[in-house]
């Protein structure tokens, strides 16, 4: 019975599991901190500029006691016939749009509070609220140079690419400013967030006029949205304001040929990150092991909101076919050890899931769970790693498509040059 207890549960976990909660916002706040801190004026002009009617306001587990004030708070300032609706409990990630949940009310838009993946969304314009938690810039940008100088590594890259945990946003105009005084020989590259994301196929056809992505950026210096593809390893480190978290790891292992420097404000201390690189891509690499082994995989749905999550699965299922091994497609909402372990057949299982959610520790779970990416190099015929990372649904895609036409350009050669 002890081990029957193992692949199976009551419930009861869930009722009595405490949950942690990661911001520390205060349970109660007055009417001006609740206005300043959720974007209450910013929120209420973007409703009626895209004129939604029925929308839904996404909140995380430790948001949940803001809920009915901001409710009432949004209430009050738009028109009667404009509905709103409070979602809790999100169907996976808090960090992902719950779509799912906004059509049973057949909501026409998402408010999204608290972080947020930033993940394309695939059905529903979202307005994002990223709350606003404190850093001092003037303190970041000298704890930055000091560390930067102590380690001799301007002497050699002069380029700067910022990043930033999403609540810390709003001071990102403040923080280039402060560096720019500390660091004038060094050019720092920023791309600021968008507050107001589209569906695929809404953008591509520019269905939705009303929501403009033009004054919805944190910056107000449009010269610092600078792309930051023409950027080297060579020349360049990446600076990342905020705490240890998913977002830390997945830039880690995404760009782990950088110098990844980062600066918590919660401790005020500024750190070297890139030196446990290739400890997390080495436990990576075990799990790819893991699956290149494995003959029968599930693909395990984490996500039913982040733009092309469906060619993915159809592309998963491909690849897996064509390695002649069997695959089994599975929704179970937030994955864990209880659930996956009911699936004995399956012997590895590849998590869909944006890239936040992607990267599980696995050591609590019976099977090993790998990345879609992971999941590729495992299957290759001749299996090759150089250290490089994808976490992204659409530069998979784009990446395998670019692929497939490289083949068939040299086949259409080979035949040419036989004749």
């Amino acid at each position: 019975m002890a081990e029957v207890a193992t692949f199976s549960s009551s419930g009861a976990d869930a009722i009595s599991r405490t949950i942690e909660l990661e911001d520390n916002i205060p349970s109660i706040l007055s009417a001006e901190e609740l206005e300043d801190t959720f974007d209450i004026e910013r929120t209420v002009r973007e409703i009626e500029k895209g004129e939604f009617s029925r929308i839904a306001l996404q909140f995380p587990d430790e948001l949940l006691p803001h809920s009915v004030p901001i409710f009432k708070t949004l209430k009050s300032r738009l028109a009667s016939h404009r509905e709103l609706y409070v979602l809790a409990d999100t169907t996976y990630g808090s960090c992902c749009l719950d779509e799912v949940a906004a059509q049973h009310v057949d909501a026409d838009a998402l408010v999204h509070y608290g972080h947020a993946c930033m993940s394309q969304p695939s059905r529903l314009p979202v307005i994002y609220v990223l709350g606003r938690k404190h850093v001092d810039p003037s303190h970041c940008a000298d704890s930055v140079s000091e560390s930067l100088k102590s380690v001799q590594t301007l002497e050699k890259k002069s380029t700067i690419l910022l990043r930033y945990d999403v609540a810390y946003a709003h001071k990102a105009d403040e923080i280039i400013a402060q560096l720019k005084q500390r660091l004038p020989s060094s050019q720092i590259l920023h791309t600021p967030l968008s507050l107001i994301a589209h569906p695929a196929a809404e953008q591509q056809q520019s269905a939705s006029p009303h929501l403009a992505n033009t004054s919805d950026a944190h910056t107000a210096n449009p010269t610092e949205a600078t792309h930051q593809t023409d950027a080297s390893p060579e020349d360049s480190i990446i600076l990342y304001i905020g705490g240890e978290c998913l977002t830390l790891t997945n830039l880690l292992l995404t760009h782990a040929s950088y110098e990844v420097f980062s600066y918590d404000p919660a401790t005020q201390q500024t750190r070297l990150e890139s030196g446990r690189t290739n400890k997390l891509l080495m436990r990576r690499y075990g799990a790819v092991q893991k699956a290149r082994d494995a003959d029968v995989i599930g693909i395990l749905v984490g996500t039913l909101g982040v733009a092309n999550y469906l060619p993915l699965i159809a592309h998963l299922r491909s690849i897996i076919k064509k390695a002649h091994k069997k695959s089994y497609t599975i929704t179970v909402g937030k994955p864990n050890p209880a659930k996956l372990g009911n699936f004995m057949e399956v012997e590895c299982f590849v998590l869909v899931a944006c890239p936040e959610n992607s990267l599980l520790d696995a050591k609590e779970f019976l099977q090993p769970i790998v990345t879609p990416y992971e999941l590729e190099v495992a299957l290759q015929p001749t299996q090759t790693w150089t250290g490089r990372y994808v976490l992204d649904f659409g530069q998979l895609l784009r990446e395998h498509k670019e692929g497939l036409q490289s083949k068939e350009a040299k086949t259409s050669s080979s035949v040419a040059c036989s004749w």
